[in-house]
């Protein structure tokens, strides 16, 4: 059964989109109404990112279009909101950053190169995407960064990447009065599995909607219980 199209008329963009949560996010929005802007680095992400732009035209009856760029360039952010803009008018609803590098090198491993590969993508890039869409903005505008975890909790072998995920949090809270960024902990289960990418889309697409918008400023955990904050 179709979502209800809560965001008809909205303009969303979802970064690092041809695949997995990306993906699913961007459908789920289509599916309700939005036009979806999807990203994608490299060309072996052409062909996924090309069928879920036909998928999302076919299936959830929405427009989309896809931009290949690499966010780790400074230059990307303003290529993806010009095309945004070219296609579906002069502004902007919802952003997503959802693109990241998953590091999974130790610490002896970790070179500077791949150091700023890593932050640049998943840090600098969401900042310089907020800039770019900021003058294109319509109230009320959505931001949504994708985290993990492992931001708040460690994980082995993820030290570079998990540093990067608490940096974009920080990034976001840094204005954030203390006594909401770290509530009182509560005793919660644990699912003991892995969340769908449907699940987290579902999550995405209620930040997106009207229903939220008393909800600013927050990191939320869609974990299954596992991280509580």
């Amino acid at each position: 059964m179709a979502p209800p199209r809560t965001l008809e008329g909205k303009v969303a963009i979802v970064t690092g989109a041809s695949r997995g949560i990306g993906s699913a996010i961007a459908f789920d929005l289509a599916s309700r109404g939005a036009k979806v802007t999807i990203t994608y680095s490299s060309d072996r992400s052409k062909a996924p990112a090309d069928a879920l732009v036909q998928r999302i035209q076919s299936q959830a009856q929405s427009a989309a279009i896809d931009v290949q760029c690499d966010l780790k360039t400074p230059e990307a952010p303003q290529r993806i909101i010009d095309a945004t803009l070219k296609a579906f008018g002069p502004h902007i609803d919802i952003l997503v950053n959802n693109a990241g590098i998953i590091s999974g090198s130790k610490t002896p491993e970790i070179t500077a190169e791949h150091f700023d590969e890593v932050f640049h993508t998943n840090v600098r890039a969401p900042l310089f995407m907020l800039q770019a869409a900021l003058p294109h903005l319509k109230h009320p505008a959505r931001i949504i960064n994708i985290s993990f975890i492992g931001a708040r909790a460690g994980y082995p072998g993820t030290g570079t990447y998990s540093a990067s995920k608490a940096a974009l949090e920080g990034e976001m809270l840094d204005q954030v009065p203390k006594e909401i960024v770290e509530p009182q902990l509560q005793a919660t289960p644990v699912e003991q599995r892995a969340g769908r990418s449907e699940e987290i889309a579902e999550v995405v697409a209620w930040l997106a909607s009207e229903g939220s918008s008393w909800v600013s400023g927050q990191a939320i955990s869609a974990s299954g219980g596992y991280a509580m904050y």
